[in-house]
């Protein structure tokens, strides 16, 4: 089966499901896991450089508060017909974050022969990142192994719940861009639940806009943790200023009390793949100092404050 991943969730559902040999064709920003996306032909390209822009200006460049972008991605339709591809796997959640369905099944219309099966995912919430798992693994002609995969996701669910349970829940403001401020909704809140924390500023599977400062302010978070989506940590630590230079950062009880962190976005809580769960695993760290998983490394949660 010749597979083309849209996304960069789906690129690590492929592989978890062991099919990453199967990746015909990949976006720019798939990256994980590295040595099985590298040699993968890439068949999108971004609009716009974010290296070289700052985050207001990224903001501004996909459609600021919006948060709507109607052609920040290119998808080079010659190199798909080249590729062949039996599955693309795509989603429609998010403009921002991927190619949009609408402008895949326009470029697949156009291609030779029947054409792949074009599938579109769609999740919100904890259960439909792994409701998703299962599906793709149904596509892809793997379910059983799908079935074994959501099982062990789930065992590693319920030993985040276990290792926390009982323990004082401290109110979590979790921030997935920085300027101007935007909280973290869709599966983040069920993350932050899963290791024993309050969620504040979206509620489960809510997709969230940019926000005042008086929100943040009002809501006095005991924890914040930073993620802003598509950046790596390295990026983070060097724009945190933009935070920390509000007048009102250093009054906030997160700060007061060193309990600011920054984490991996990318990796663990921006994408919905298989590695949120992972990302649960890593705020059981940062909120109650557990740690349910494998030992959490200095690159997946440094403490800012």
């Amino acid at each position: 089966m010749r597979i083309v991943s849209l996304l960069p969730a789906a690129s690590d559902i492929v592989a978890e499901l062991g099919l990453g040999g199967h990746l015909v064709g990949r976006t720019h920003e798939c990256d994980w896991p590295a040595a099985a996306v590298a040699a993968v032909p890439v068949v999108t390209s971004a609009e716009f450089d974010s290296d070289a822009l700052s985050s207001r200006e990224i903001s501004q460049a996909v459609g600021g508060a919006a948060h709507q972008g109607s052609s920040l991605y290119t998808l080079d339709t010659g190199l798909l017909a080249e590729l062949a591809p039996d599955v693309v796997l795509t989603q429609d959640l998010c403009r921002v974050c991927a190619v949009s369905y609408e402008a895949v099944a326009d470029s697949v219309r156009v291609l030779d022969g029947a054409g792949p099966q074009v599938i579109s995912l769609e999740p919100r919430t904890l259960p439909d990142v792994l409701a998703c798992v299962l599906r793709v693994g149904d596509v892809l002609g793997v379910p059983q192994a799908a079935v074994r995969r959501v099982a062990e996701l789930r065992q590693r669910l319920a030993a985040v719940r276990a290792q926390v349970a009982g323990r004082p829940r401290p109110r979590v403001a979790a921030i997935e861009w920085l300027d101007p401020l935007w909280p973290a909704g869709h599966w983040v809140p069920e993350q932050i639940r899963c290791a024993g924390g309050e969620p504040l500023l979206a509620e489960p599977g809510e997709h969230t806009g940019s926000m005042d400062w008086a929100a943040l302010i009002e809501a006095a978070p005991e924890v914040i943790v930073l993620m802003p989506c598509g950046f790596p940590p390295e990026r983070t630590l060097k724009e945190a200023d933009l935070l920390s230079r509000h007048p009102a950062w250093d009054d906030l009880p997160a700060v007061r009390d060193g309990r600011v962190w920054v984490l991996d976005g990318p990796a663990h809580f921006n994408r919905p793949g298989p590695r949120v769960v992972r990302g649960a695993e890593i705020l059981a760290y940062v909120l109650h100092g557990v740690q349910p998983g494998e030992p959490v490394l200095a690159e997946e949660a440094h403490r800012l404050a």
